[in-house]
């Protein structure tokens, strides 16, 4: 597993993590989160803000955190429900 150090890449993960959470509560598929995640590295690539080693770390993590469906298991554990919206 590819771990984080560095507080900043800690705190970037935790706030990808939350935004993404986030997403998938408005009904935003997968493909979505990929390209809103892609975004912000790519912005925090050009900032330079972390060296090179813990942006790719981060980048690795968040790629195996979105692909793991568990990532988004909800109180209820039903994973069927979490990129369909509600039929009214």
């Amino acid at each position: 597993m590819t771990s984080l150090q560095h507080p900043e890449a800690i705190r970037h993960f935790q706030s990808l993590c939350d935004a993404c959470q986030e997403l998938i509560h408005r009904y935003h598929s997968p493909a979505e989160l990929r390209l809103y995640a892609d975004g912000y590295l790519h912005a925090l690539r050009k900032c330079g803000s972390l060296e090179p080693r813990e942006q790719e770390r981060l980048e690795v993590l968040v790629d195996r955190w979105i692909l793991d469906p568990s990532s988004f298991i909800g109180p209820d554990g039903d994973l069927s429900v979490l990129f369909r919206q509600p039929q009214h």
